[in-house]
């Protein structure tokens, strides 16, 4: 990685139940996810393009994939231009929200919830 790399390259957010969390985020987010199978394990890809340098990632599920409320990382979805709008829906979707739409300065918004997996996420947006 240099100076002008992106920080994050890929990311997976563990699931128990693959199809409820797929039902979850495209709830939430208003996104169609395609499934995919590699040896082991079965994933829900997340809206990428190829080429573009943007980050992406998938909903996986396999026996190392384990959704944690209080431990590991913490991903941050981008919930742009108001995450207010993807807050709103994560209860109706099966999820619980933990922190509410909280401001960081001249850095934005940010929120927590948890999915309907179990695992801690944040939300980030501009506005």
């Amino acid at each position: 990685m240099d100076s002008n790399s992106n920080s994050l390259n890929w990311f997976e957010i563990p699931a128990t139940d693959i199809k409820r969390a797929k039902k979850f985020y495209e709830s939430v987010f208003g996104i169609k996810l395609e499934m995919m199978e590699t040896p082991g394990t079965v994933m829900a890809m997340f809206p990428w393009a190829p080429s573009t340098g943007k980050a992406n990632g998938a909903i996986a599920m396999s026996k190392m994939h384990k959704p944690s409320k209080t431990t590991g990382c913490v991903i941050y979805l981008n919930a742009d231009p108001d995450l207010s709008k993807a807050l709103g829906k994560v209860a109706k979707a099966g999820g619980k929200v933990t922190m509410p739409k909280t401001s960081i300065g001249e850095n934005g918004f940010m929120a927590f919830f948890i999915d309907s997996e179990g695992n801690r996420m944040g939300l980030h947006s501009n506005k």
